[in-house]
């Protein structure tokens, strides 16, 4: 939520996925209600922010659940693929990476721009008041400087990104597939 209120501020449009419901990976028709809202998110956004807690060393069951409900491709549209992407973990102990580190790598095969700034939150029992909002801290730093970058990186890829994640083997494939229809020996 402390994302989403900054990225509001420097003029982004937010709007956040809520997981309750969601169910495991290929354990229901794609036509589930959630996964059907999960990925019209995904279509629909420019940049994400994957935001998991560490728990047992790792991101949670439910986070990679929604990863892997977005598929590499629907058809001619690629959900994932030129969107921005930061990553953000909070941690009940002491500062780790791995949760972002794991969805980095996420990021990465999804062919996503994952930014190279990333936040993780150590002690968040200590981190927020109760209403639910960070307290002043590095911590809290971190994260503005977190959106920050990733806002400018969404607004410096915009125009480019079908430029930027254009691949040679796609295009051939496209070609080959063309060609076999058109019954063509050369295109």
């Amino acid at each position: 939520m402390e994302a989403a209120r900054l990225l509001e501020a420097m003029g982004g449009e937010v709007k956040i996925f809520d997981p309750r419901g969601l169910p495991l990976p290929d354990s229901e028709p794609e036509t589930h209600p959630k996964v059907v809202e999960l990925r019209e998110l995904a279509n629909w956004s420019e940049g994400m922010v994957w935001c998991s807690p560490e728990r047992h060393g790792a991101m949670t069951g439910i986070m990679k659940a929604q990863i892997d409900w977005i598929p590499l491709t629907q058809g001619a549209i690629r959900p994932s693929q030129g969107k921005t992407l930061a990553v953000m973990e909070v941690s009940g102990g002491s500062q780790s990476f791995n949760a972002v580190n794991q969805m980095r790598i996420l990021g990465r095969w999804m062919r996503m721009l994952t930014i190279p700034n990333q936040s993780s939150v150590a002690k968040a029992y200590q981190e927020f008041d109760d209403a639910g909002r960070m307290k002043p801290s590095p911590y809290y730093e971190r994260v503005v400087d977190v959106m920050e970058e990733l806002f400018k990186f969404t607004l410096l890829t915009r125009d480019i990104s079908p430029y930027l994640t254009d691949r040679y083997s796609e295009r051939r494939e496209e070609a080959a597939e063309l060609s076999k229809r058109m019954n063509q020996a050369k295109l």
